[in-house]
């Protein structure tokens, strides 16, 4: 359906999108959801790109930029098997305007274009938008900055994903054609830029475009040269890194800031060349070599006289990062060797960068789950705290001994001055303890934690001294950052540290639980998780239930208390600790289940308003099956009480479309369901008809939990749907037609007719046979997948125990002459070793017999029946 370019149609489109701007739900639903109707719409998004070209209102020109971008997001991809949702003319339309109407456009709309050109670019460049590189560097000559630096803003969007693809010849052509095209224009753009900064050295709105410029080109020179070092930039090295060095060691008076947090445009710059430069020192250290020890030199300048403030936290990570790439590569070796050298970088660069400063402090008490995301999972934004750790670990591949030997000196006197005044010293004790820690991890994972250790620490005498009495302290709120770093310690050193010392820890970290402070609530919590985790020798966990049953009661307490504190209601490290102490302590939790499901049933409704945390609902999901499961394991009758509890819940978040919880409340009704031994009660049979629906199946991530739902139907009621629901038996085999369709989710299919097969009464599908093979045979004709052939395999197998080899020969030979025995031949004898998995595995072995055993001898299948290989038809273990 089309929507025509009209006045009327952007008057419309205004009027909404001002509604989806509405503070007030009652408003903004329904144009949101206007919105989403009209999405699928031919000219929809052209509409949206007039809007933000001729609106007079600028909030109107942003917010259609901004639902043109979601638009092209959601929209663009093609995914196989499911329909084309924007159309072959509004395609074309949108890649023929978009680049011009992005540099035309302020910088606010700008950036919302320019993200949406690499997205339709990461789709279709280069092959099906072949001049859009040309486009871009025919720009690079107009002169103006605004646009100069939208193409360069473009680029980057678009040639950042460089960094992270796997090599593959596609990717090389691709790259290969980006630089054909790029690289010069770009090096001219560079030399032509650094020249009108000395022009313009005392305009400083001027200096401002030229250096935000001149940061694009820095970013784009790194992804160019990710993968491989390119003959273009090889051949002009000189004028790349000379420049580079310059602008390193260059200081503008103009283009500093007062402010203290925001990184201003010259530490933006410095940092991404000290990215490039720690690129090349790693991947091209030969063509590097000569140029290196003046990085060296300027970077070592710039470590010694940048200052504590956060602005300059990005700049400073990145240098200690060249020089920890620097040090452990065995060409550079000889720079480092000298033991001043060492004790001045100990000195003047690790030791003052693991100190903790007021920045972090503010960060530990005011904005915890950055805090903790920092921490815990290293994620992207790089503190010097871990650039210096990274450094001492750089240093102790050649140099272990001097290093190790250097830092003893500080830990002890550190230790020292905590231990004459803790109150005010505690900060000493924190860096000490982050120095040991840096000093003895050599190699971790997030599963296991440190892996290999540095021999010449002794960790667990530092536990016993250091780390122990923090912890045994009876007040668990005081002297809150150093508790944190205990508590990381045993997570860190968990399989160096013997289990004795783990299992004395364990009712301390449950004691953590309690602390008003969310960082350390949350690092007990996690740390009892990574504990319970653990495996033994026979990989078995390597604590058992009984070890832990002194606990139970307390802990399961204080876990459920934990979520109860400020800042903490949603806190997915507390409800992955829940989820992992119910899977240890199985039986041990009986008990406890009525308390513990009301509880999580109450959470369940209040996050279900607002889902906004998925690890967190995921672990709660996990929580309330395995509670479910190990109290039933034991009494089934008890799943009626948990249907009572949960019911009511489930109800309103059908109800209310809560879409990120409706696959799990599928999930948990199916196991609910399999978990009453008799036949399916009336609640579940109510809803059946429901589950039928078409708009539900039309949303991917609803479909392996409605199979599952239905297969549990299937399982335990089948002669109820036969009688009850007869009518419903086309809707549940329109299902399976659905899926069948689909490349990516016909094993669903094949999961439902099986169960179709194996329960069901065979009168109340007698009618359907013959059209479900030819459904069948019609899928194979289109697209035969190995995927598709495995689970068709194991479906004929099925059918011929169900239903006998004469049944199975009589249905295929009745939909065509001969055609049982042009499949034996053609499909189940070449294929069927393809069958993996050891119940499918049994179903093929068992089928196959009964072919080879009940298949007439006279008539005209007997060749191929008897010919049939009896060795790679029967799998082993079958």
């Amino acid at each position: 359906m089309a929507m025509e370019l009209s006045d009327a149609n952007l008057q419309t489109l205004t009027e909404y999108l001002k509604k989806t701007l509405d503070p007030d739900p009652a408003i903004r639903r329904p144009a949101e959801k206007f919105l989403e109707s009209v999405e699928g719409n031919q000219n929809y998004p052209l509409l949206l790109l007039t809007l933000l070209e001729k609106s007079q209102d600028n909030v109107i020109k942003v917010c259609a930029s901004v639902t043109f971008k979601n638009y092209i997001k959601r929209n663009w991809r093609i995914v196989e098997d499911e329909p084309n949702k924007i159309c072959e003319a509004d395609r074309v339309a949108i890649k023929a305007n978009i680049v011009h109407l992005m540099l035309s456009s302020p910088e606010q709309i700008q950036k919302q274009l320019s993200d949406a050109i690499s997205i339709i670019g990461r789709e279709d460049f280069p092959q099906k938008w072949p001049d859009l590189l040309t486009e871009m560097v025919n720009r690079f000559q107009s002169g103006d900055f605004h646009v100069i630096n939208g193409v360069l803003r473009t680029a980057h969007s678009l040639f950042k994903r460089y960094r992270h693809e796997f090599k593959s010849n596609e990717l090389w052509t691709e790259i290969k054609l980006v630089l054909d095209a790029f690289a010069l224009p770009l090096t001219n753009l560079f030399k032509a830029t650094i020249e009108l900064c000395s022009t313009h050295a005392n305009d400083a709105s001027a200096l401002r475009i030229l250096f935000s410029s001149l940061i694009l080109i820095s970013k784009l020179f790194y992804s160019l040269n990710f993968q491989d070092l390119p003959e273009f930039f090889e051949d002009n090295m000189e004028t790349w890194m000379n420049n580079f060095h310059t602008l390193l060691t260059l200081d503008n008076k103009l283009l500093q800031t007062d402010d203290e947090e925001e990184a201003g445009l010259l530490e933006l710059l410095k940092s991404q060349i000290c990215d490039n430069a720690a690129l090349y020192a790693q991947k091209y250290d030969e063509e590097f070599q000569r140029y290196l020890p003046r990085f060296v030199t300027a970077i070592w300048n710039l470590l010694v006289t940048t200052g504590q403030e956060v602005k300059y936290d990005l700049l400073v990570s990145n240098a200690i990062q060249f020089l920890a790439s620097v040090c452990e590569r065995p060409h550079y070796k000889n720079l480092f060797e000298d033991q001043n050298t060492l004790t001045s970088i100990c000195e003047k660069v690790i030791v003052p960068n693991m100190e903790f400063r007021a920045a972090d402090e503010e960060a530990f008490e005011d904005n915890s789950e950055e805090y903790i995301r920092r921490d815990l999972e290293g994620s992207d934004i790089d503190t010097r705290r871990r650039a210096a750790c990274d450094l001492v670990r750089g240093l102790c591949k050649f140099f272990e001994g001097p290093v190790t030997g250097i830092f003893s000196g500080y830990v002890n006197s550190m230790l020292q001055e905590y231990a004459k005044n803790p109150s005010v010293n505690w900060k000493h004790k924190d860096a000490a303890i982050y120095l040991v820690t840096s000093l003895a991890s050599k190699a971790q994972t997030q599963k296991h934690g440190i892996t290999q250790a540095n021999e010449l620490v002794n960790l667990t005498e530092f536990f016993v001294n250091h780390i122990l009495p923090d912890l045994k302290s009876a007040n668990v709120n005081e002297f809150p950052v150093l508790k944190a770093d205990g508590i990381k310690y045993i997570m860190i050193f968990r399989n160096q540290v013997p289990k004795e010392h783990l299992l004395v820890s364990i009712p301390l970290l449950i004691n953590h639980l309690q602390a008003e402070s969310i960082v350390v609530h949350t690092y007990a919590a996690h740390a009892l998780e990574r504990l319970f985790t653990m495996r033994g020798p026979n990989s078995a966990t390597l604590f058992t239930a009984a070890e832990i049953a002194p606990f139970v009661e307390i802990l399961l307490t204080n876990l459920f208390k934990a979520l109860t504190l400020p800042g903490s209601s949603e806190n997915e490290y507390i409800m992955k600790a829940i989820m992992r102490s119910f899977s240890l302590l199985q039986e041990a939790i009986i008990p406890y289940i009525p308390t513990l499901i009301t509880q999580l049933t109450q959470k369940l409704l209040a996050v279900s308003k607002n889902p906004s945390k998925p690890h967190f609902n995921h672990y709660m999901f996990e929580a309330i099956c395995l509670s479910i499961r190990i109290t039933c394991k034991s009494n089934p009758a008890a799943v009626v009480n948990f249907e009572e509890a949960l019911f009511l819940v489930f109800t309103e978040i059908l109800q209310n479309d809560v879409q990120e919880f409706i696959p799990y409340v599928f999930q948990v009704m199916s196991l609910l369901l399999e978990t009453h031994k008799n036949d399916i009660p009336s609640s579940y049979m109510a809803l059946f008809p429901h589950l039928l629906q078409p708009v539900l199946w039309e949303r991917t991530g609803n479909i392996p939990a409605l199979v599952r739902l239905l297969q549990a139907f299937l399982e335990r009621g089948s002669n109820t749907i036969a009688s009850a629901a007869a009518d419903k038996i086309p809707g549940l085999l329109g299902v399976f037609q659905k899926l069948i369709a689909s490349k990516a989710n016909d094993h669903q299919g094949f999961y439902l007719l099986n169960s179709i097969i194996e329960h069901m009464p065979p009168e109340s599908v007698d009618q359907y046979r013959k059209q479900i093979f030819i459904l069948l045979f019609q899928r194979l004709q289109n697209s035969k997948t190995t995927k598709f052939i495995k689970s068709f395999l194991v479906f004929i197998n099925l059918y011929c125990i169900k239903y006998g080899a004469l049944a199975l020969q009589e249905i295929f030979d009745g939909i065509q002459p001969k055609m049982f025995g042009m499949v034996l031949e053609k499909i189940i004898i070449p294929e069927i070793q393809k069958v993996s998995g050891n119940v499918e595995k049994k179903i093929c072995a068992v089928g196959i017999t009964k072919l080879l055993t009940e298949c007439p001898l006279n008539g005209e299948h007997q060749p191929q029946c008897r010919s049939a290989p009896v060795s790679p038809g029967v799998p082993s273990g079958g």
